[in-house]
Protein backbone atom coordinates (compact mmCIF):
# COMPACT_ATOMS: atom_id res chain seq x y z
CA UNK A 1 0.00 0.00 0.00
CA UNK A 2 1.08 3.57 -0.70
CA UNK A 3 2.71 5.36 2.78
CA UNK A 4 0.91 8.41 1.93
CA UNK A 5 2.70 10.12 5.65
CA UNK A 6 6.03 9.79 2.77
CA UNK A 7 4.51 13.22 1.16
CA UNK A 8 4.88 16.56 2.90
CA UNK A 9 3.03 19.29 0.30
CA UNK A 10 6.78 21.17 1.07
CA UNK A 11 8.98 23.05 -1.06
CA UNK A 12 13.10 21.54 -1.07
CA UNK A 13 15.22 24.33 -0.76
CA UNK A 14 18.65 21.93 -0.37
CA UNK A 15 18.13 20.04 2.33
CA UNK A 16 15.68 22.33 4.08
CA UNK A 17 11.99 21.95 3.46
CA UNK A 18 9.52 25.39 3.53
CA UNK A 19 5.77 26.27 2.61
CA UNK A 20 6.12 29.73 3.25
CA UNK A 21 3.30 30.26 0.68
CA UNK A 22 -0.70 30.48 1.08
CA UNK A 23 -1.25 29.11 -2.51
CA UNK A 24 -1.59 25.35 -3.04
CA UNK A 25 -2.12 23.08 -5.79
CA UNK A 26 -3.14 19.38 -5.59
CA UNK A 27 -2.49 16.17 -7.54
CA UNK A 28 -5.57 14.86 -9.12
CA UNK A 29 -6.67 10.76 -9.71
CA UNK A 30 -6.43 10.79 -13.65
CA UNK A 31 -8.83 8.23 -13.67
CA UNK A 32 -11.28 9.64 -11.65
CA UNK A 33 -10.86 13.21 -11.51
CA UNK A 34 -10.74 13.20 -7.37
CA UNK A 35 -8.15 15.05 -5.40
CA UNK A 36 -5.05 13.68 -3.68
CA UNK A 37 -4.11 14.45 -0.66
CA UNK A 38 -1.57 16.13 0.29
CA UNK A 39 -2.25 19.95 -0.61
CA UNK A 40 1.26 21.11 -2.33
CA UNK A 41 2.82 24.84 -1.38
CA UNK A 42 3.63 27.21 -4.77
CA UNK A 43 6.60 28.67 -3.81
CA UNK A 44 7.02 32.40 -2.61
CA UNK A 45 9.75 34.70 -4.42
CA UNK A 46 11.71 34.33 -1.65
CA UNK A 47 11.85 30.65 -1.29
CA UNK A 48 12.83 30.69 -5.22
CA UNK A 49 15.50 33.14 -4.44
CA UNK A 50 16.69 30.93 -2.12
CA UNK A 51 17.06 27.62 -3.73
CA UNK A 52 18.71 29.97 -6.86
CA UNK A 53 21.14 31.44 -3.93
CA UNK A 54 22.08 27.89 -2.30
CA UNK A 55 22.52 26.28 -5.51
CA UNK A 56 24.95 28.96 -6.70
CA UNK A 57 26.86 28.56 -3.57
CA UNK A 58 27.00 24.91 -4.27
CA UNK A 59 28.26 25.27 -7.77
CA UNK A 60 32.00 25.76 -6.93
CA UNK A 61 32.23 23.06 -4.68
CA UNK A 62 30.42 20.49 -6.53
CA UNK A 63 32.11 21.33 -9.56
CA UNK A 64 35.31 20.77 -8.29
CA UNK A 65 34.92 17.51 -6.83
CA UNK A 66 36.83 14.80 -8.45
CA UNK A 67 34.14 13.07 -10.82
CA UNK A 68 34.17 9.95 -9.08
CA UNK A 69 32.54 11.77 -6.36
CA UNK A 70 29.66 12.69 -8.54
CA UNK A 71 29.54 9.02 -9.95
CA UNK A 72 29.25 7.51 -6.53
CA UNK A 73 26.30 10.70 -6.16
CA UNK A 74 24.24 9.30 -9.69
CA UNK A 75 24.84 6.08 -8.38
CA UNK A 76 23.43 6.31 -5.20
CA UNK A 77 20.40 8.08 -6.48
CA UNK A 78 19.26 5.21 -8.58
CA UNK A 79 19.49 3.29 -5.39
CA UNK A 80 17.69 5.61 -3.78
CA UNK A 81 14.92 5.55 -6.17
CA UNK A 82 15.17 1.50 -6.07
CA UNK A 83 14.27 1.48 -2.81
CA UNK A 84 11.15 3.35 -2.86
CA UNK A 85 9.52 0.24 -4.14
CA UNK A 86 5.73 -0.07 -5.09
CA UNK A 87 4.79 3.30 -2.93
CA UNK A 88 6.55 4.68 -5.95
CA UNK A 89 4.98 3.13 -8.73
CA UNK A 90 1.52 3.35 -7.05
CA UNK A 91 1.82 7.14 -6.43
CA UNK A 92 2.81 7.60 -10.13
CA UNK A 93 0.20 5.29 -11.55
CA UNK A 94 -2.83 7.58 -9.16
CA UNK A 95 -1.58 10.60 -10.48
CA UNK A 96 -1.30 9.59 -14.22
CA UNK A 97 -3.16 6.43 -14.75
CA UNK A 98 -0.10 4.94 -16.62
CA UNK A 99 0.14 1.72 -15.91
CA UNK A 100 1.99 -0.27 -13.43
CA UNK A 101 3.76 -2.30 -15.39
CA UNK A 102 4.91 1.19 -17.73
CA UNK A 103 5.99 2.60 -14.54
CA UNK A 104 8.04 -0.23 -13.91
CA UNK A 105 9.75 0.02 -17.07
CA UNK A 106 10.46 4.16 -16.84
CA UNK A 107 11.39 3.74 -13.51
CA UNK A 108 14.47 1.16 -15.13
CA UNK A 109 14.75 3.62 -17.67
CA UNK A 110 15.49 6.27 -15.25
CA UNK A 111 17.95 4.24 -12.74
CA UNK A 112 19.71 3.17 -15.71
CA UNK A 113 20.42 6.96 -16.89
CA UNK A 114 22.20 7.74 -14.04
CA UNK A 115 24.18 4.83 -13.91
CA UNK A 116 25.34 5.82 -17.77
CA UNK A 117 26.30 8.91 -16.58
CA UNK A 118 27.67 8.01 -13.41
CA UNK A 119 30.22 5.21 -15.91
CA UNK A 120 30.75 8.55 -18.41
CA UNK A 121 31.99 11.00 -15.86
CA UNK A 122 34.09 7.77 -14.47
CA UNK A 123 35.74 7.26 -17.66
CA UNK A 124 36.31 10.79 -18.23
CA UNK A 125 37.04 11.43 -21.71
CA UNK A 126 33.62 13.28 -22.50
CA UNK A 127 35.50 16.51 -21.33
CA UNK A 128 37.34 16.62 -24.87
CA UNK A 129 40.32 17.50 -23.39
CA UNK A 130 42.77 19.13 -26.44
CA UNK A 131 46.47 19.69 -26.04
CA UNK A 132 48.89 22.07 -28.42
CA UNK A 133 52.17 21.79 -26.61
CA UNK A 134 54.35 24.89 -27.24
CA UNK A 135 56.82 25.65 -29.82
CA UNK A 136 59.08 28.65 -28.45
CA UNK A 137 61.63 28.22 -31.06
CA UNK A 138 58.71 28.93 -33.75
CA UNK A 139 59.25 31.39 -36.26
CA UNK A 140 58.18 34.59 -37.12
CA UNK A 141 56.52 33.97 -33.49
CA UNK A 142 56.56 31.49 -30.81
CA UNK A 143 53.38 29.27 -30.57
CA UNK A 144 52.10 28.99 -26.51
CA UNK A 145 51.15 25.98 -24.47
CA UNK A 146 47.12 25.77 -25.42
CA UNK A 147 45.00 23.87 -23.13
CA UNK A 148 41.27 23.44 -23.61
CA UNK A 149 38.52 21.31 -22.00
CA UNK A 150 34.76 21.25 -21.08
CA UNK A 151 33.40 22.58 -17.95
CA UNK A 152 30.44 22.64 -15.94
CA UNK A 153 28.49 25.51 -17.05
CA UNK A 154 26.28 26.67 -13.69
CA UNK A 155 23.29 25.84 -11.86
CA UNK A 156 20.24 24.49 -13.86
CA UNK A 157 16.25 24.39 -13.55
CA UNK A 158 14.67 21.43 -15.08
CA UNK A 159 11.24 21.42 -15.89
CA UNK A 160 9.58 18.18 -14.98
CA UNK A 161 7.70 16.79 -18.27
CA UNK A 162 3.94 15.63 -18.06
CA UNK A 163 4.31 12.22 -19.79
CA UNK A 164 7.33 11.01 -18.36
CA UNK A 165 6.33 11.38 -14.39
CA UNK A 166 10.00 9.46 -14.18
CA UNK A 167 12.57 9.74 -16.47
CA UNK A 168 11.78 13.11 -17.85
CA UNK A 169 11.01 14.70 -14.39
CA UNK A 170 12.77 14.91 -11.10
CA UNK A 171 15.39 12.46 -11.49
CA UNK A 172 15.20 12.53 -15.49
CA UNK A 173 17.71 12.62 -18.10
CA UNK A 174 18.07 16.20 -17.69
CA UNK A 175 18.73 16.24 -13.96
CA UNK A 176 21.26 13.15 -14.28
CA UNK A 177 23.02 14.51 -17.46
CA UNK A 178 23.54 18.11 -15.87
CA UNK A 179 24.76 16.74 -12.25
CA UNK A 180 27.22 14.44 -14.13
CA UNK A 181 28.61 17.43 -15.70
CA UNK A 182 29.13 18.87 -12.35
CA UNK A 183 25.83 21.88 -12.35
CA UNK A 184 24.01 21.88 -9.21
CA UNK A 185 19.66 20.96 -9.84
CA UNK A 186 16.71 23.20 -8.86
CA UNK A 187 13.50 20.92 -10.50
CA UNK A 188 10.07 22.77 -11.18
CA UNK A 189 8.04 19.90 -10.30
CA UNK A 190 5.16 19.15 -12.73
CA UNK A 191 1.47 19.82 -11.51
CA UNK A 192 0.46 16.67 -12.63
CA UNK A 193 2.49 14.34 -10.89
CA UNK A 194 3.73 16.52 -7.31
CA UNK A 195 3.41 13.42 -5.43
CA UNK A 196 5.52 11.23 -7.28
CA UNK A 197 7.80 14.40 -7.83
CA UNK A 198 8.36 14.72 -3.97
CA UNK A 199 8.98 11.25 -3.69
CA UNK A 200 11.87 11.18 -6.24
CA UNK A 201 13.28 14.69 -4.68
CA UNK A 202 12.93 12.94 -0.87
CA UNK A 203 15.51 10.27 -2.74
CA UNK A 204 18.33 12.71 -4.28
CA UNK A 205 18.30 14.84 -0.98
CA UNK A 206 18.83 11.31 0.91
CA UNK A 207 21.70 10.59 -1.67
CA UNK A 208 23.12 13.90 -1.69
CA UNK A 209 23.62 13.61 2.22
CA UNK A 210 24.90 10.00 2.12
CA UNK A 211 27.25 11.12 -0.24
CA UNK A 212 28.80 14.27 1.28
CA UNK A 213 27.30 16.27 -1.73
CA UNK A 214 27.12 20.31 -0.61
CA UNK A 215 23.76 22.20 0.49
CA UNK A 216 22.85 23.22 -2.21
CA UNK A 217 23.15 20.37 -5.03
CA UNK A 218 19.67 19.75 -5.64
CA UNK A 219 16.32 21.64 -4.96
CA UNK A 220 12.85 20.52 -6.36
CA UNK A 221 9.99 23.77 -6.29
CA UNK A 222 6.31 24.02 -6.99
CA UNK A 223 4.99 27.21 -9.29
CA UNK A 224 2.79 28.50 -11.80
CA UNK A 225 3.68 30.42 -15.07
CA UNK A 226 4.68 33.43 -13.17
CA UNK A 227 6.69 31.47 -10.74
CA UNK A 228 8.36 29.46 -13.27
CA UNK A 229 9.90 32.17 -15.48
CA UNK A 230 10.63 34.18 -11.98
CA UNK A 231 13.17 30.96 -11.64
CA UNK A 232 14.98 31.24 -14.41
CA UNK A 233 15.61 34.86 -14.32
CA UNK A 234 17.75 34.47 -11.34
CA UNK A 235 21.09 35.48 -11.69
CA UNK A 236 22.16 32.44 -10.42
CA UNK A 237 20.97 30.18 -12.97
CA UNK A 238 23.04 29.44 -15.90
CA UNK A 239 20.52 27.18 -18.05
CA UNK A 240 17.20 25.70 -18.43
CA UNK A 241 15.98 21.85 -19.56
CA UNK A 242 12.74 21.73 -20.49
CA UNK A 243 10.24 19.09 -22.31
CA UNK A 244 6.67 19.60 -23.31
CA UNK A 245 4.55 21.86 -25.33
CA UNK A 246 5.95 24.39 -28.25
CA UNK A 247 3.78 27.50 -26.29
CA UNK A 248 5.94 26.45 -22.54
CA UNK A 249 8.90 26.20 -24.48
CA UNK A 250 8.89 28.99 -26.14
CA UNK A 251 8.07 30.95 -23.39
CA UNK A 252 10.74 30.10 -21.32
CA UNK A 253 13.53 30.19 -24.19
CA UNK A 254 12.04 33.90 -24.39
CA UNK A 255 12.66 34.76 -20.87
CA UNK A 256 15.95 32.86 -20.91
CA UNK A 257 17.10 35.24 -24.25
CA UNK A 258 15.48 38.32 -22.46
CA UNK A 259 17.64 38.23 -19.03
CA UNK A 260 20.49 40.63 -18.74
CA UNK A 261 22.62 37.66 -18.95
CA UNK A 262 21.08 35.59 -21.71
CA UNK A 263 21.30 31.75 -21.01
CA UNK A 264 21.02 28.53 -22.99
CA UNK A 265 16.98 27.06 -22.94
CA UNK A 266 17.21 23.56 -24.60
CA UNK A 267 13.91 22.50 -24.89
CA UNK A 268 12.21 19.66 -26.63
CA UNK A 269 8.48 20.76 -27.79
CA UNK A 270 7.29 17.48 -29.22
CA UNK A 271 6.59 17.26 -33.32
CA UNK A 272 4.42 15.07 -35.21
CA UNK A 273 7.18 12.38 -37.06
CA UNK A 274 6.00 11.84 -40.22
CA UNK A 275 6.08 8.61 -41.92
CA UNK A 276 6.28 8.05 -45.52
CA UNK A 277 5.37 4.87 -47.44
CA UNK A 278 6.89 3.72 -50.72
CA UNK A 279 4.59 2.39 -52.87
CA UNK A 280 6.54 -1.05 -53.00
CA UNK A 281 7.12 -0.96 -49.62
CA UNK A 282 2.96 -0.87 -49.22
CA UNK A 283 2.69 -3.57 -52.26
CA UNK A 284 5.28 -5.65 -50.11
CA UNK A 285 3.94 -5.94 -46.52
CA UNK A 286 0.47 -3.24 -46.33
CA UNK A 287 -0.68 -5.39 -43.67
CA UNK A 288 2.71 -5.76 -41.35
CA UNK A 289 3.10 -1.71 -41.90
CA UNK A 290 -0.53 -1.29 -40.67
CA UNK A 291 -0.28 -3.08 -37.45
CA UNK A 292 3.06 -1.55 -36.71
CA UNK A 293 1.47 1.77 -37.18
CA UNK A 294 -1.96 1.44 -35.49
CA UNK A 295 0.03 -0.01 -32.43
CA UNK A 296 2.90 3.20 -32.79
CA UNK A 297 0.03 5.80 -33.05
CA UNK A 298 -1.72 4.26 -29.59
CA UNK A 299 1.12 3.67 -27.46
CA UNK A 300 0.37 4.88 -24.41
CA UNK A 301 -2.48 6.62 -25.32
CA UNK A 302 -0.48 8.67 -28.09
CA UNK A 303 1.36 10.43 -25.39
CA UNK A 304 4.75 10.82 -26.83
CA UNK A 305 7.00 13.43 -28.38
CA UNK A 306 7.63 10.93 -30.99
CA UNK A 307 4.02 9.74 -31.66
CA UNK A 308 3.66 9.36 -35.48
CA UNK A 309 1.00 11.85 -36.31
CA UNK A 310 1.73 12.46 -39.95
CA UNK A 311 1.66 9.44 -42.65
CA UNK A 312 1.93 10.28 -46.74
CA UNK A 313 1.47 7.49 -49.11
CA UNK A 314 1.08 7.30 -52.72
CA UNK A 315 -2.78 6.53 -53.83
CA UNK A 316 -2.73 2.87 -54.67
CA UNK A 317 -3.87 -0.71 -53.96
CA UNK A 318 -1.15 -1.23 -51.14
CA UNK A 319 -2.44 2.05 -49.58
CA UNK A 320 -6.26 0.72 -49.31
CA UNK A 321 -5.00 -2.73 -47.62
CA UNK A 322 -2.48 -0.59 -45.26
CA UNK A 323 -5.97 2.02 -44.66
CA UNK A 324 -7.92 -1.77 -44.44
CA UNK A 325 -5.42 -3.00 -41.48
CA UNK A 326 -5.26 0.27 -39.69
CA UNK A 327 -9.13 0.21 -39.61
CA UNK A 328 -9.32 -3.07 -38.05
CA UNK A 329 -7.02 -2.78 -35.36
CA UNK A 330 -7.99 0.42 -34.31
CA UNK A 331 -11.61 -0.37 -34.18
CA UNK A 332 -10.15 -3.16 -31.15
CA UNK A 333 -8.61 -0.27 -29.17
CA UNK A 334 -10.94 0.95 -26.20
CA UNK A 335 -10.67 4.64 -25.01
CA UNK A 336 -7.62 4.96 -22.50
CA UNK A 337 -7.00 7.65 -20.08
CA UNK A 338 -4.76 10.67 -20.70
CA UNK A 339 -2.71 11.99 -18.39
CA UNK A 340 -4.56 15.00 -17.18
CA UNK A 341 -7.72 16.44 -17.92
CA UNK A 342 -6.18 19.62 -19.44
CA UNK A 343 -4.45 17.00 -22.01
CA UNK A 344 -7.75 15.03 -22.90
CA UNK A 345 -9.68 17.78 -23.43
CA UNK A 346 -6.80 19.34 -25.56
CA UNK A 347 -6.45 16.05 -27.27
CA UNK A 348 -10.47 15.77 -28.10
CA UNK A 349 -10.75 19.65 -29.01
CA UNK A 350 -8.00 18.65 -31.84
CA UNK A 351 -9.54 15.39 -32.91
CA UNK A 352 -12.71 17.30 -33.18
CA UNK A 353 -11.22 20.38 -35.03
CA UNK A 354 -9.96 17.92 -37.50
CA UNK A 355 -13.16 16.12 -37.95
CA UNK A 356 -15.30 19.16 -38.73
CA UNK A 357 -12.93 20.30 -41.17
CA UNK A 358 -14.33 20.03 -44.64
CA UNK A 359 -11.02 19.04 -45.99
CA UNK A 360 -10.36 16.06 -44.20
CA UNK A 361 -12.06 12.63 -43.95
CA UNK A 362 -12.16 10.12 -40.92
CA UNK A 363 -11.06 6.67 -42.25
CA UNK A 364 -10.29 4.43 -38.78
CA UNK A 365 -11.46 5.08 -35.00
CA UNK A 366 -11.54 3.37 -31.65
CA UNK A 367 -13.76 1.52 -29.85
CA UNK A 368 -15.67 4.68 -28.35
CA UNK A 369 -16.61 7.89 -29.24
CA UNK A 370 -13.92 11.05 -29.50
CA UNK A 371 -15.67 12.71 -26.52
CA UNK A 372 -16.14 10.68 -23.53
CA UNK A 373 -14.56 12.04 -19.86
CA UNK A 374 -10.90 11.89 -19.32
CA UNK A 375 -10.13 9.28 -22.15
CA UNK A 376 -8.95 9.18 -25.71
CA UNK A 377 -10.45 7.57 -28.25
CA UNK A 378 -7.67 6.85 -31.69
CA UNK A 379 -8.50 8.49 -35.08
CA UNK A 380 -7.00 8.57 -38.33
CA UNK A 381 -8.38 11.34 -41.07
CA UNK A 382 -7.18 11.61 -44.75
CA UNK A 383 -6.61 14.11 -47.09
CA UNK A 384 -4.97 14.75 -50.48
CA UNK A 385 -1.96 16.25 -51.03
CA UNK A 386 -2.92 19.04 -52.22
CA UNK A 387 -5.47 19.50 -49.09
CA UNK A 388 -2.10 19.77 -47.02
CA UNK A 389 -0.15 21.79 -48.93
CA UNK A 390 -2.58 24.54 -49.00
CA UNK A 391 -3.64 24.71 -45.33
CA UNK A 392 -0.45 24.54 -42.78
CA UNK A 393 -2.41 23.87 -39.81
CA UNK A 394 -3.12 20.09 -40.61
CA UNK A 395 0.78 20.10 -40.19
CA UNK A 396 -0.27 21.28 -36.08
CA UNK A 397 0.56 18.24 -33.98
CA UNK A 398 -2.62 17.08 -31.79
CA UNK A 399 -1.47 15.43 -28.56
CA UNK A 400 -2.37 12.07 -28.13
CA UNK A 401 -3.79 9.05 -30.54
CA UNK A 402 -4.53 11.21 -33.43
CA UNK A 403 -3.23 10.94 -37.30
CA UNK A 404 -3.94 12.49 -40.76
CA UNK A 405 -2.56 10.26 -43.97
CA UNK A 406 -2.07 12.57 -46.73
CA UNK A 407 -2.80 10.60 -50.11
CA UNK A 408 -0.35 11.94 -52.51
CA UNK A 409 -0.77 11.35 -56.41
CA UNK A 410 2.84 10.89 -57.21
CA UNK A 411 6.04 10.30 -55.57
CA UNK A 412 7.22 14.16 -56.73
CA UNK A 413 3.70 15.18 -54.47
CA UNK A 414 5.49 13.36 -51.38
CA UNK A 415 8.59 15.32 -51.78
CA UNK A 416 7.10 18.43 -51.82
CA UNK A 417 4.97 17.45 -49.05
CA UNK A 418 8.45 16.63 -47.15
CA UNK A 419 9.59 19.70 -48.32
CA UNK A 420 7.14 22.05 -46.80
CA UNK A 421 7.58 20.42 -43.14
CA UNK A 422 8.95 22.50 -39.81
CA UNK A 423 11.83 20.72 -38.11
CA UNK A 424 10.48 17.60 -36.24
CA UNK A 425 12.51 14.95 -33.29
CA UNK A 426 12.02 11.80 -36.07
CA UNK A 427 11.28 10.86 -39.63
CA UNK A 428 10.47 7.74 -40.91
CA UNK A 429 10.37 5.83 -44.37
CA UNK A 430 9.39 2.47 -45.65
CA UNK A 431 10.72 1.86 -48.62
CA UNK A 432 13.45 -0.26 -50.38
CA UNK A 433 17.32 1.66 -50.31
CA UNK A 434 18.09 1.20 -53.52
CA UNK A 435 14.98 3.28 -54.59
CA UNK A 436 15.24 6.77 -55.77
CA UNK A 437 12.02 8.19 -54.23
CA UNK A 438 13.85 6.43 -50.96
CA UNK A 439 17.19 8.03 -51.45
CA UNK A 440 15.19 11.66 -52.04
CA UNK A 441 13.17 11.25 -49.19
CA UNK A 442 15.90 10.89 -46.96
CA UNK A 443 18.55 13.46 -48.55
CA UNK A 444 14.96 15.70 -47.60
CA UNK A 445 15.00 14.73 -44.33
CA UNK A 446 17.74 15.22 -42.97
CA UNK A 447 17.30 18.65 -43.12
CA UNK A 448 13.88 18.56 -41.03
CA UNK A 449 14.60 15.64 -38.43
CA UNK A 450 17.05 14.29 -35.33
CA UNK A 451 16.46 11.17 -36.04
CA UNK A 452 15.55 8.95 -39.51
CA UNK A 453 13.67 6.08 -38.99
CA UNK A 454 14.34 3.00 -41.87
CA UNK A 455 11.04 0.34 -41.89
CA UNK A 456 10.07 0.89 -38.38
CA UNK A 457 8.28 3.28 -36.15
CA UNK A 458 9.05 6.12 -34.04
CA UNK A 459 7.73 4.87 -30.64
CA UNK A 460 10.05 3.67 -28.63
CA UNK A 461 13.09 5.95 -27.77
CA UNK A 462 16.55 3.65 -26.81
CA UNK A 463 18.35 5.34 -24.58
CA UNK A 464 21.93 5.27 -25.74
CA UNK A 465 25.41 7.21 -26.54
CA UNK A 466 24.23 7.44 -30.14
CA UNK A 467 20.72 8.58 -29.79
CA UNK A 468 19.91 11.79 -30.97
CA UNK A 469 16.27 13.29 -29.29
CA UNK A 470 16.08 16.79 -30.81
CA UNK A 471 15.92 18.26 -34.02
CA UNK A 472 15.48 21.10 -35.83
CA UNK A 473 12.83 24.16 -34.27
CA UNK A 474 10.14 23.52 -33.22
CA UNK A 475 11.08 20.38 -32.43
CA UNK A 476 13.85 21.88 -30.02
CA UNK A 477 15.36 25.18 -29.64
CA UNK A 478 18.91 23.40 -29.99
CA UNK A 479 18.87 21.37 -33.13
CA UNK A 480 22.91 20.83 -32.04
CA UNK A 481 21.96 18.62 -28.79
CA UNK A 482 20.18 16.25 -27.67
CA UNK A 483 17.98 15.22 -24.29
CA UNK A 484 18.64 11.71 -24.83
CA UNK A 485 22.08 9.50 -24.41
CA UNK A 486 25.38 10.20 -23.12
CA UNK A 487 25.64 13.35 -25.11
CA UNK A 488 22.95 15.52 -23.29
CA UNK A 489 25.91 16.10 -20.64
CA UNK A 490 27.24 18.72 -23.91
CA UNK A 491 23.85 21.08 -22.91
CA UNK A 492 25.54 21.91 -19.36
CA UNK A 493 29.22 22.42 -20.46
CA UNK A 494 31.02 25.05 -22.07
CA UNK A 495 34.86 24.92 -23.37
CA UNK A 496 37.48 26.46 -20.95
CA UNK A 497 41.21 27.41 -22.00
CA UNK A 498 44.59 27.44 -20.83
CA UNK A 499 47.19 29.38 -22.32
CA UNK A 500 51.14 28.90 -20.48
CA UNK A 501 49.45 27.75 -17.72
CA UNK A 502 51.65 26.22 -14.94
CA UNK A 503 51.73 22.81 -14.50
CA UNK A 504 50.02 22.69 -10.65
CA UNK A 505 47.44 24.87 -11.96
CA UNK A 506 46.48 22.43 -13.93
CA UNK A 507 42.74 20.27 -13.96
CA UNK A 508 44.21 16.55 -13.97
CA UNK A 509 42.67 15.77 -17.63
CA UNK A 510 45.18 18.18 -19.34
CA UNK A 511 48.17 17.80 -17.10
CA UNK A 512 50.89 16.24 -18.77
CA UNK A 513 50.49 13.00 -17.66
CA UNK A 514 47.32 12.14 -17.71
CA UNK A 515 46.76 10.40 -15.31
CA UNK A 516 43.05 9.68 -15.07
CA UNK A 517 43.44 7.75 -18.85
CA UNK A 518 41.04 9.50 -20.87
CA UNK A 519 41.57 10.07 -24.71
CA UNK A 520 42.76 13.47 -25.83
CA UNK A 521 43.45 15.41 -28.56
CA UNK A 522 48.17 15.83 -28.44
CA UNK A 523 48.76 17.65 -31.42
CA UNK A 524 46.23 16.51 -33.73
CA UNK A 525 46.76 13.53 -32.33
CA UNK A 526 44.02 11.37 -30.13
CA UNK A 527 45.76 9.56 -27.65
CA UNK A 528 45.41 7.73 -24.29
CA UNK A 529 49.48 8.47 -24.43
CA UNK A 530 50.85 11.40 -21.70
CA UNK A 531 52.66 14.35 -23.09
Amino acid sequence: MLDTTLLTGRNYLGFATSSEGADRLHAVNASTGEQLAPAFALSTFDERALAAHRAGQAFYEFAALPAERRAEFLDRIAEEIDALGDSLLERANLETALPIPRLTGERARTTNQLRMFASLIREGSWVDARIDTAQPDRQPLPKPDIRRMLAPLGPIVVFGASNFPLAFSVAGGDTASALAAGCPVIVKAHPAHPGTSELVAQAVLRAAKATGMPQGVFSMVHADEAGSQDLVRRPEVKGVGFTGSKRGGRALFDVCAAREEPIPCFAEMGSVNPIFLHPEALEARAEAIGEGYAASLTLGVGQFCTNPGLVFAVQGEGLARFLKTVESKLAEVKPATMLTEAICHAYQSGAERLFGHDKLRLEAKGAGSLGEPHQATPALFSTTAEAFLADSSLADEVFGPCAILVVCASAEQMLQAAASLEGQLTASIHGPAASELTKSLLAELLHKAGRVVFDGFPTGVEVCPSLQHGGPYPAATDSRFTSVGTAAIFRWARPVCFQNAPAELLPPELKNSNEKGIWRTVNGVLTKEGV
